[in-house]
């Protein structure tokens, strides 16, 4: 992701993903996309998440983190995925579709970040800048920079993305996880 999407792109992928989830909401068929109505990023693999909201609350966030497909084709799939299969959240009905704003997190590859101790690990976090993925065994969880927004703190930060990884929520303090940290490039549709 060394070169940021142009406005016209990320517009491109608001609308692909926008025409995903009513159309996946309403039972129809996704059709193929045109190759030739997409720049090359587009057209290029890409990692992304794609988070739905109702007036600020989550309703859906589902991605991924390497590039395995053209990125219009990810934007597409994890908007259909967050609709209707985030498992926290019954799908998406019809007559929510008006309310739902659309948001596209376009990740750049993971890199492992190498630290000693928890308080290692929090002074290398960089709050807003870094999603940051922490594995442990079979377990493995994520949180996108954004959500620094709402958990500015370094120590709660990690407390909940151990929680979320399925773990207890201390165990970054005192055990040797596999960290890595990401950026994004985030953009989403205007009320």
């Amino acid at each position: 992701m060394s070169i940021p999407l142009t406005d016209g792109e990320k517009q491109m992928l608001l609308r692909l993903a926008r025409e995903a989830v009513e159309g996946a909401v309403r039972g129809k068929q996704l059709q193929p996309l045109d190759p030739g109505s997409l720049t090359q990023p587009l057209l290029e693999k890409g990692a992304s998440f794609v988070t739905l909201t109702i007036h600020g609350d989550l309703r859906g966030c589902i991605g991924a983190l390497e590039a395995y497909q053209p990125l219009a084709e990810d934007v597409r799939e994890h908007a259909i995925s967050a609709a209707l299969e985030d498992p926290r959240f019954p799908p998406v009905t019809e007559s929510e579709l008006n309310r739902i704003q659309i948001e596209v997190s376009r990740l750049t590859a993971p890199q492992e970040l190498e630290y000693s101790t928890g308080e290692d690990l929090m002074r290398k976090l960089r709050s807003h800048i870094d999603g940051v993925i922490l594995k442990h065994g079979f377990h493995k969880a994520t949180f996108l920079p954004q959500v620094w927004e709402k958990i500015p703190d370094p120590a709660e930060f990690l407390d909940q993305l151990c929680y979320k990884m399925g773990e207890r929520a201390n165990l970054w303090r005192n055990t040797k996880l596999q960290v890595y940290t990401y950026q994004v490039e985030e953009f989403h549709e205007l009320n």
